[in-house]
């Protein structure tokens, strides 16, 4: 493929503001798109409003030019994609690929945990129903850029999984997929945390009759107590002030090459610099890292 048809993307949700766990996908992200010279766009995906917090969309946005991530292009939010989103239902059932399900989560767990395919054959309506992806070729593994060939669960991988919400939500696999086809990524960057749905939106894709994307999952940041840097284990935002030793500290966990005097560089030299010398193969093959020691040493921030 050649370079300049590179797309690559970051796609925070806006439940809580950037953390330094969200800079490591950023980053990573944002460095294999440009030293690959291609596009890095960013979305907001704004499709569970309950979990938005308000005002983190544009915080994200500041937060990504304060640290000089520009994006490519004007920023998609999810929540002016419902058309497109329906429209993929609407396929999918004319081709007989998804059904309406009204099975609770409680008879789910007395079932095993994982969906049995209960109303696979029962022709529901709509009402009160969420709506299943008919599972006709389940993806059992795929090929990762830093990971290498992963494999799922056989079961996991061949259950019916809910595109559409009982309550009428958009799932985060139909939007996704749906979404970074329309946008033309060729490469997803992003944390390990997000390898487990991967077969399911590689075999959405092939239902969909869409080319998948390649993939590339990078190590998570574990803090103290060995608890993944996230919104729900309430990791601080990212600090305001002087960007770069936060992103020495990202390059650091990266186990990417520093420049000597790094202080000596403005913020544009310093991505300039990292983008040169971005080179996957040193980031460690692994799906989680706790956070290096000496990371106070670049920044002083309390992770």
């Amino acid at each position: 493929m050649p370079e300049s048809h590179y797309v690559g993307r970051f796609a925070p949700s806006p439940s809580g503001d950037l953390h330094f766990g969200s800079l490591i996908a950023a980053l990573g992200s944002f460095l294999q798109a440009r030293a690959r010279h291609g596009q890095w766009l960013l979305r907001i995906e704004d499709i569970d409003p309950p979990r938005e917090v308000a005002g983190a969309a544009d915080r994200i946005l500041t937060t990504l030019d304060h640290y000089g991530l520009h994006w490519d292009g004007q920023v998609l939010y999810q929540s002016q994609r419902h058309d497109a989103y329906r429209a993929a239902l609407d396929w999918l059932q004319r081709q007989g690929l998804s059904y309406y399900c009204t099975c609770t989560r409680s008879r789910i767990q007395q079932a095993g945990g994982l969906y049995d395919g209960h109303c696979r054959a029962l022709r529901l309506g709509p009402q009160n129903a969420a709506i299943r992806l008919r599972q006709s070729a389940p993806v059992y593994g795929f090929h990762d850029g830093l990971q290498g060939e992963l494999h799922a669960d056989p079961a996991l991988a061949q259950e019916d999984f809910i595109i559409r919400r009982r309550d009428g939500l958009f799932a985060y696999n139909l939007a996704v997929v749906v979404d970074d086809h329309f946008q033309g990524v060729t490469e997803i960057v992003r944390g390990a945390d997000l390898i487990e749905p991967t077969v399911r939106q590689i075999a959405l894709y092939r239902q969909l009759q869409a080319p998948v994307p390649d993939y590339i999952h990078l190590p998570l940041a574990l803090g103290n107590q060995g608890l993944k840097l996230s919104k729900q284990n309430h990791a601080p935002p990212l600090p305001d002030g002087d960007p770069r030793p936060v992103l020495i500290a990202a390059l650091h966990f990266l186990r990417q090459p520093l420049p000597q005097s790094w202080q000596d560089l403005d913020l544009p030299l310093l991505l300039s610099w990292a983008i040169e010398n971005w080179t996957l193969a040193k980031v460690p093959r692994q799906t989680a890292l706790a956070l290096p020691q000496n990371i106070t040493a670049f920044s002083k921030a309390p992770w």
